[in-house]
């Protein structure tokens, strides 16, 4: 009886192990998900997105359609993007939770903007916020993915 006890626990150590994954090795699963998904990319694109969709709202004689065209744009990223979270550590994932979200907010107001100083000024506010976040988390991930295994 002693022997099989020993036995079983043996084997649920051995199961147990196998099963386990280090913080890095998950992190770095997360951030390339086979050809559908690579996180510093997408990061880029959000970040760049974000950047146009500035630039059009601090722009006076910016048309409606350009807006709607940068800030379209920028909701899509952003939507395609949160689709991929949760991610292994929490913190991140909250802080790229939030930072979809502010960007997602910006680019809403941005497309309904149109010759609105206050709808552009709030939409630049969200947009900042984002970014911020979008950065924060990114030092979160880069700090996890270069942990030792």
């Amino acid at each position: 009886m002693i022997r099989l006890l020993v036995a079983l626990l043996a084997a649920g150590l051995l199961l147990s192990a196998c099963g386990s994954q280090s913080m890095s090795a998950a992190m770095k699963s997360w951030t390339r998900q086979g050809s559908t998904y690579n996180y510093v990319a997408t990061n880029k694109a959000l970040i760049t997105d974000a950047t146009h969709s500035a630039k059009a709202l601090r722009t006076t004689g910016e048309t409606n359609d350009q807006l709607h065209l940068v800030c379209g744009v920028l909701d899509y990223d952003t939507d395609a993007a949160n689709s991929f979270l949760p991610t292994p550590d929490k913190v991140a994932s909250t802080l790229l939770d939030k930072a979809y979200g502010n960007l997602g907010a910006g680019a809403t107001i941005c497309y309904t903007a149109g010759t609105s100083a206050s709808k552009r000024a709030r939409a630049l506010s969200y947009l900042s916020k984002g970014v911020g976040q979008l950065n924060e988390a990114y030092a979160r991930i880069k700090s996890d993915t270069s942990s030792a295994s």
